[in-house]
């Protein structure tokens, strides 16, 4: 099984900047947007809630029906070729209600847990996000009785992991996390599928859940270079800079990182030292990053370091 190695994560997705994400949207604004996050989450929550209330065992295989609203039909047109090109979902039409536009559709059969069922919200919210529509509704029937559920055998655990990996190259963030989970439910120690879900999880805007999922790959792997420079990016955006520094401290501890991703220690220490006002220090950074062979540290020493 193979990582995904995020080699340059320099700047880390926030929920509240990060400018081109702030779209010309005039239906669901980026404004609309973070404020109905937290509420999104809640309503997931209780979704969930109430399937379990009617029976719902863990990770059932169920398809979820789901419901996108804009003004524009044009909007919902290209959000409907976007999401049957990257996820296996059937669109079953859009449809008109006054001055508004619906969009149906259903998903492929999804394992159900709480925390399945929040990321793919959060994957359908950021998407229609992206094409100026709104996700009004989606829920599931379930059948108590008649349940089924994802073969979780030893033996399926790297088809779960490499399943998660096509969907994240697919674009299909909530099925990569959904076959990493799985992935995990079978081994618990799986280093790569905390690491591969942790930045799955930043792209959804969930930095804490992100955190404890690298958290969990260095306590299982305390040399994994990748992960300490991802924890250190993720930290530093979130304003712990000397979390940040004790991260790329470790990684060049361990004397294990490679050319690359040692010039990305050194320039991302310095950006840490450089937010904690040590100017000097943050300079020597810049400086040996520039010399491993950094060319973008050149910018940084010719602005600051004078």
């Amino acid at each position: 099984m193979k990582p995904i190695y995020l080699l340059l994560f320099l700047m880390m997705v926030t929920l509240t900047v990060k400018a081109q994400n702030k779209m010309d949207n005039t239906y669901f604004t980026w404004d609309d947007f973070v404020e109905g996050f937290g509420k999104e989450m809640v309503s997931a929550e209780d979704v969930y809630g109430n399937m379990v209330d009617n029976g719902l065992k863990d990770n059932a295989l169920l398809p979820v029906d789901f419901t996108f609203i804009s003004d524009s039909k044009e909007n919902l047109e290209a959000l409907s070729t976007f999401i049957t090109e990257h996820y296996p979902y059937k669109i079953q039409g859009i449809k008109q209600f006054e001055d508004i536009w619906e969009l149906n559709g259903v998903t492929n059969e999804l394992p159900v847990t709480s925390n399945n069922l929040l990321y793919w919200m959060l994957d359908m919210y950021k998407r229609g996000y992206e094409f100026d529509a709104y996700l009004d509704a989606y829920g599931a029937f379930n059948d108590a009785k008649n349940q089924h559920f994802p073969d979780l055998d030893k033996k399926n655990e790297s088809i779960y992991f490499d399943k998660g990996l096509e969907c994240y190259n697919e674009g299909n963030l909530s099925g990569a996390i959904i076959n990493w989970s799985l992935a995990l439910t079978i081994n618990p120690q799986d280093v790569d599928a905390y690491y591969s879900r942790a930045i799955v999880k930043e792209e959804l805007y969930t930095w804490k859940a992100a955190l404890a999922d690298y958290d969990k790959a260095l306590e299982i792997a305390p040399d994994f270079i990748s992960a300490l420079l991802n924890r250190g990016a993720l930290k530093d955006e979130h304003d712990d800079y000397k979390g940040a520094i004790e991260d790329y401290d470790k990684a060049l501890q361990t004397g294990k990182a490679d050319e690359e991703e040692e010039q990305l220690i050194y320039f991302n220490r310095g950006n840490s030292k450089y937010n904690l006002k040590d100017l000097t220090g943050a300079c020597e950074d810049w400086k040996t990053a520039y010399k491993l062979g950094a060319d973008y540290a050149k910018e940084k020493l010719d602005k600051y370091c004078k």
